[in-house]
C-alpha cells in the first residue's frame, strides 16, 4: 500500500517554497497549474491550491480557513537533526508551538506551517520508540 499526502494550500507557489526549504522536499512537477508533486525520501506530497472560504466539503457547510487550525491527523517528519531541521523549517516560516518533549528515545517539537497545518518535527535515538511493547 502507498500512502500519498495531499495538503490543501492557498498560494501554490508559497506552498512549494515552504516545502522545499523547511523540509527538504524535491518538486517533482508541477501537475497542472494549482497541484504541485512533491518527494521526501520514498513518500509523496501533493500541493493543492484551494482558495481560502471555499467549501471543503460536498455538503458546503463547512469552509477551508488557513489560520491555525486542529485536525486529529497529522504529519510527523523524522529528521536526523532535530536542531537543524528547526531552523531549516523557522527560516523557511514555521512558527514553533512547544518546548522540545523527550519521550521513549525520542525528541519532538510541534510546529504550524504558514497555511494552519500543524507538524511536527521528531528525531529518534534509534529507530523508532525505544521501550517494551504491549501486546494484546
Amino acid at each position: 500500500m502507498t500512502i500519498l499526502v495531499n495538503i490543501d494550500v492557498h498560494n501554490l507557489a508559497k506552498g512549494i517554497e515552504f516545502y522545499t526549504k523547511a523540509l527538504n522536499m524535491k518538486l517533482l512537477r508541477l501537475i497542472d497549474e494549482d497541484v504541485a508533486e512533491l518527494e521526501r525520501g520514498s513518500d509523496r506530497f501533493y500541493l493543492l491550491q484551494k482558495k481560502e472560504y471555499t467549501p471543503y466539503m460536498h455538503s458546503g457547510d463547512q469552509y477551508r480557513n488557513y489560520t491555525r487550525h486542529w485536525t486529529p491527523v497529522h504529519i510527523d517528519f523524522v529528521v536526523d537533526d532535530l536542531e537543524e531541521a528547526m531552523r531549516l523549517a523557522m527560516d523557511a516560516g514555521a512558527l514553533r508551538e512547544c518546548d522540545c518533549i523527550e519521550w521513549r528515545g525520542s525528541k519532538c517539537v510541534t510546529f504550524a506551517d504558514p497555511f494552519g497545518h500543524g507538524f511536527c518535527l521528531i528525531e529518534f535515538s534509534g529507530n523508532s520508540y525505544e521501550g517494551d511493547s504491549l501486546h494484546y
